[in-house]
């Protein structure tokens, strides 16, 4: 598999300028961009993946829907749309993703990954069949369609195997509690 390149981005977020290998921006810690998509269907069920067993931090995690970092010249948005593209075989317009918001994030893994990021936070709402997904193998174990109410309760009681992001979870309750957790 060929290394991705990132755009390298200074502690507000803004471009450097410089683009460096995947590998290289883990390794020195250096600042990048990257997408969080959740995905609901008009019941409310969250779409939620286990990650790969091979995946370099967090294997055989839970987490959101769709997650991934933006390519070298990419912007937010367009990488949003292909990351669900890619990972779920999810299609997706630009005004069906709500953005949340953006957060700036740090931690250092134990495999020696140095992650600085801001993460972008969108919200979609689909109409498509979960039946119709298709998972990523490489990156993606399996999938669930949860009910909101049931993930709640997963992040509340801090299931092992969640990936917990607490202001994560914090930004996107903010909104969809009032649509499902009644």
């Amino acid at each position: 598999m060929k290394e991705e390149y990132f755009d390298v981005l200074d502690e507000n977020g803004n471009k450097t300028g410089e683009i460096k290998p995947r590998s290289a921006v883990h390794r020195d810690g250096d600042w990048h961009r990257s997408v969080h998509i959740w995905a609901l269907n008009k019941n409310g069920d969250i779409i939620l993946q286990r990650r790969s067993a091979n995946k370099e931090t967090n294997p055989n995690m839970i987490t959101i829907s769709c997650a991934g970092h933006l390519s070298a010249g990419d912007d937010s948005l367009s990488s949003a749309i292909r990351e669900l593209k890619e990972e779920l075989n999810l299609d997706a317009k630009p005004e069906d993703l709500q953005f949340v918001t953006t957060l700036k994030r740090s931690k250092k893994h134990p495999n020696g990954l140095n992650n600085n990021e801001f993460t972008d936070l969108y919200i979609l709402r689909t109409n498509q069949r979960f039946e119709d997904l298709r998972r990523q193998e490489e990156e993606v174990s399996e999938l669930f369609l949860v009910p909101y109410k049931e993930f709640k309760q997963m992040v509340e009681n801090r299931q092992p195997d969640l990936l917990i992001h607490d202001d994560e979870f914090a930004a996107a309750f903010s909104i969809l509690d009032e649509e499902f957790d009644k």
